[in-house]
């Protein structure tokens, strides 16, 4: 079983920054890819930023393309979120997954940490 724990969470103002940390631990991780899900209310739960552990190649969803840079430090098992010019849509918890990501964005094998809160306000 793979533990995953994200932590950065918080409020900010419109403009600001946060950065979120995903530490990964358990038993020896089988998979290939690192990436950072919301869910605002109401709303469905939406990839948005990934990162493929081999090779550091990334994805971004065009409503956080250059506003938020995914990165990760394979030493402590962990990947790290940078988000810049926060906009109160970007409001939502925010989840750290681990698994099989295929080219295509499709997951298996997927574990879940338990979500942080963002909130920005304008």
């Amino acid at each position: 079983q793979v533990q995953l724990v994200e932590s950065g969470g918080g409020s900010v103002q419109a403009g600001g920054s946060l950065r979120l940390s995903c530490a990964a631990s358990g038993y020896t991780y089988a998979g290939n890819c690192m990436g950072w899900f919301r869910q605002a209310p109401g709303k469905e739960r939406e990839e948005f930023a990934a990162i493929y552990t081999v090779g550091g190649s990334t994805y971004y969803a065009d409503s956080v393309k250059g506003r938020f840079t995914i990165f990760q430090d394979n030493a402590k098992n962990t990947v790290y979120l940078q988000m810049n010019s926060l906009k109160p849509e970007d409001t939502a918890m925010y989840y750290c997954a681990a698994g099989f990501r295929s080219p295509g964005g499709s997951w298996a094998n997927r574990f879940w940490g338990q979500g942080t809160q963002v909130t920005v306000s304008s």
